[in-house]
């Protein structure tokens, strides 16, 4: 077996163990995790609202790339064979009439409410941080142990069927020398957010105060560096509270699906 392919197996082990420890209980942000492998945000949706959200998201590529879709009733999915997508996350959201009611490590009993729930496994940022790391470029939250801090911004995504909201972002501070790089890194990962959307002043966005992020923490900014933002998947979240979807299940943000599938297969 040749080294490249010893380094995958480590990593699929590393994430399969995740998805164990998970199910077991264990709550804890998944950046920096299994590095190597795709991580996945989740939006699960009785089938009624499974067609405006694919629509949504077909419409909305950069902010909602969608990965994989499940069968109706059916909490599996290619991308990591034996996995349950009502237990392997670490953290989940419940929805009801777009609010959140409840934030729970087992969406099982949920997820039981309807025979017909539809899950999306959505593009997450997280998949191109090994590449950022490898390139020399610091990622705050990892290096910090934090949660990436994530923000709504002003940003209206196109609407579809009954769906509508904003764009939510993340961020991560660059040093300003490494800013085109980190750019260029990302942009090879299209189906994972790919290239930035923004790039210095947080006010264009209608970030007051990046100090205070709507989903996740805060990290510090050193001097010269710039807050660099990419489409986050959290955006789906913004979605149902702007538009008071009846009930979905969702990743709490930065607590993400980890994959078997190697993040260089979303590289172009």
């Amino acid at each position: 077996m040749s080294a490249l392919e010893q380094a995958r197996q480590a990593a699929i082990a590393a994430a399969r163990d995740a998805r164990v420890a998970y199910r077991g209980g264990r709550v804890s942000p998944t950046a920096g995790i299994a590095p190597g492998l795709t991580q996945a945000n989740l939006i699960a949706l009785p089938r009624e609202w499974a067609y405006d959200f694919l629509l949504y998201a077909q419409r909305n590529p950069k902010a909602c790339p969608i990965l994989d879709v499940s069968d109706a009733g059916q909490p599996s999915t290619l991308l990591a064979e034996g996995a349950d997508l009502r237990t392997d996350l670490p953290l989940y959201r419940i929805w009801r009439d777009g609010k959140l009611v409840e934030e729970v490590s087992d969406a099982t009993q949920a997820w039981a409410e309807h025979d017909d729930m539809v899950a999306f496994l959505i593009g997450c940022s997280f998949t191109f941080e090994t590449a950022l790391q490898e390139a020399g470029i610091e990622v705050r939250h990892i290096a910090d142990g934090r949660n990436v801090p994530m923000y709504r911004t002003n940003r209206a995504c196109r609407p579809a069927g009954r769906l509508h909201g904003e764009m939510v972002v993340s961020m991560r501070p660059i040093p300003a020398a490494q800013v085109a790089q980190a750019s260029a890194i990302s942009g090879r990962y299209p189906s994972v957010h790919g290239a930035p959307v923004h790039i210095g002043e947080p006010a264009l966005l209608g970030i007051d105060d990046l100090s205070r992020p709507d989903f996740g923490e805060a990290v510090r900014i050193e001097p010269g560096e710039i807050p660099v933002f990419w489409a986050c998947g959290v955006t789906p979240q913004a979605a149902v509270m702007a538009s008071g979807v009846p009930f979905a299940i969702t990743h709490s943000p930065g607590h993400m699906f980890i994959t078997d599938v190697p993040d260089s297969t979303y590289h172009v």
